[in-house]
């Protein structure tokens, strides 16, 4: 078996615990099998099919405004990130399909375009040179609207976006405000929105004289899960969704919650394709169809997500401030 495979076979058995761990622990189950798991009227479904996967009908009129070659194709070229992060994209139990919220958001938007979903996988970095090469349409994978992003790409947007610090169980600190963070280690995603807002706190903490914040930096989400519970950081910082299905299996615990972009501003999540490729019209048509005929909120149900419900699309709405300097 290949490196590849091992990781992706890892990150797949860890998936599946994780919502077993979540399903199990909660109480009022209702049984299921070793493939689907049902709490409280919610079902995870976890097998490669996803028989209950939510489709929508084309519609002629938003179909008709995508560029002519990708209505050849017949095909939607759609890039993510891929790993054990319930409920937003992770590997069924074939060990190869990806199956989440994201690729549902995918799913549907393709479906109201008239298209199938040709989906390619790689880190967060990679996605974004898929992008950027033509190699992908789309980039579908929780990516947070920035104002350096808009210099390059359009987004069409589709979810808030709420960013979590998650700890160990016997962490023994609180969170009050960015001060907290000051000497601590915390780990993060390179190229995220976390990321740059913990530098952007970091220098204001080191301005007012307090301790250096460490960041210490993971590309695969079984690290920092295996970082988190041998202590060797003080904390991640990630998705809330994520992060939220990862506490409730493991005893960690949540101390915060923010925006994406910070304190100023709510930040959402977009679907992100390449700068005026004609792409981002349609798409942003096709969400806000969606969430008009409630095939959206069903798709956002299905994995517990109806919380972060967006009540319209926007194209390139204000994100996260750029960096300073």
């Amino acid at each position: 078996m290949s490196l590849a495979s091992r990781r992706r076979r890892t990150n797949t058995l860890i998936a599946v615990t994780l919502l077993s761990l979540l399903i199990g622990g909660c109480g009022n189950g209702d049984g299921g099998t070793p493939e689907t798991r049902s709490v409280n009227g919610l079902t995870y479904d976890l097998t490669p099919d996803q028989a209950g996967r939510i489709h929508a009908a084309k519609v002629d009129a938003i179909a008709a405004q995508v560029p002519q070659a990708i209505r050849d194709r017949g095909t939607l070229v759609v890039t993510g990130t891929v790993g054990a992060t319930p409920p937003l994209g992770f590997y069924a139990t074939d060990d190869r399909t990806v199956i989440g919220s994201e690729v549902d958001v995918a799913v549907l938007i393709a479906d109201i375009l008239g298209l199938k979903v040709d989906r390619r996988n790689g880190d967060f970095a990679q996605n974004f040179v898929k992008i950027d090469s033509g190699e992908a349409d789309l980039f579908v994978s929780n990516a947070t609207v920035t104002e350096e992003r808009k210099e390059k790409y359009d987004f069409a947007t589709y979810r808030l976006d709420t960013i979590a610090l998650e700890v160990p169980k016997d962490a023994n600190w609180t969170y009050r405000d960015r001060k907290s963070l000051a000497g601590k280690k915390i780990g993060v995603t390179s190229g995220t929105n976390q990321e740059q807002l913990l530098v952007g706190w970091n220098d204001q903490n080191v301005a007012e004289g307090l301790p250096k914040l460490e960041l210490a930096y993971y590309q695969q989400t079984s690290d920092y899960y295996l970082a988190l519970s041998s202590g060797r950081i003080d904390g991640y910082v990630g998705p809330n969704p994520s992060a939220q299905y990862h506490a409730a299996t493991t005893g960690n615990k949540v101390l915060t919650t923010w925006s994406g972009a910070g304190d100023a501003l709510q930040a959402e999540i977009g679907v992100l394709t390449r700068k005026d490729n004609g792409l981002v019209g349609p798409v942003h048509q096709a969400i806000q169809y969606a969430i008009e005929h409630g095939t959206y909120k069903q798709v956002l149900d299905r994995w517990g997500l109806g919380g972060e419900a967006v009540t319209q699309s926007r194209i390139n709405p204000p994100g996260l401030p750029k960096k300073k300097g």
